[in-house]
């Protein structure tokens, strides 16, 4: 068997590289988007932890004070 034309086994490696080119630039958009979904769900659970945190800080401010509801009861 003879050996492959040195021009033919370039074209082969070129080739190769592109395919694996492409590959990669798939698997890159894929992550890419992946990236993009995943800060979106971050900054959504940040927006929601926040808003939850105020709700807890405005029942925490209706609650009576503690030492106030101590003393109550005592003198009651």
């Amino acid at each position: 068997m003879a050996n492959p034309n040195p021009i033919d086994q370039i074209a082969e490696r070129v080739e190769r590289l592109l395919m694996r080119y492409g590959e990669l630039q798939r698997t890159n958009a894929l992550l890419t988007e992946q990236v993009d979904s995943l800060a979106r769900e971050r900054d959504s659970l940040k927006s929601r932890l926040s808003a939850a945190r105020a709700r807890v800080d405005a029942l925490l401010e209706r609650l009576p004070d503690a030492g106030a509801g101590a003393s109550q009861k005592e003198t009651g």
